[in-house]
């Protein structure tokens, strides 16, 4: 069946669907800051799609809540995310936003992170996270350890550091 694209003029009932996305972005963060990592995970369907930068996509809850585990268990801490701009029709939005992530180091220093996230939601009868990408905005540096066994490391740059330098 043909559906069309949504409609170019705004109307009111996007200012709630506005609303309830960055409310749940804004859960998001939270729940990451305080480690509720299963929470986070459960903001996607259940086959959603988390893309971290310079390493693999990974699929379903768990995989995304053991991802989002490692990261805190590394020491990557206070997210930010802000929505920029979300397009939505009937029952699909899509999101555009800004991030800031830091990751503290055993020697004291912090590492800052900041780029930009794109999200595809998708209402099943709730709004849920189909899959969420990300890529930052500064050069690259290597971490202390990858969040997997991945050859690459993530995008980062070190903003607080190199104090002994």
């Amino acid at each position: 069946m043909y559906r069309p694209y949504g409609n170019s003029v705004p109307n009111a009932g996007n200012v709630s669907v506005d609303a309830a996305i960055r409310e749940l972005v804004q859960d998001f963060c939270t729940a990451f800051n305080t480690g509720n990592y299963d929470q986070c995970a459960r903001i996607f369907v259940p086959d959603g799609f988390f893309m971290p930068p310079g390493r693999e996509s990974v699929q379903g809850h768990q995989p995304i809540e053991r991802v989002l585990q490692k990261m805190g268990d590394l020491g990557y801490a206070d997210m930010r995310q802000e929505s920029v701009r979300i397009d939505a029709s009937v029952d699909m939005a899509a999101e555009i936003g800004a991030y800031s992530l830091c990751l503290h180091q055993s020697d004291g220093t912090t590492i800052v992170d900041r780029g930009k996230y794109l999200n595809c939601w998708r209402r099943l009868g709730v709004w849920r996270l189909v899959a969420s990408s990300w890529s930052s905005s500064l050069p690259r540096i290597l971490p202390r350890e990858p969040l997997r066994s991945d050859p690459e490391p993530p995008f980062i740059t070190e903003i607080n550091s190199k104090k002994s330098a």
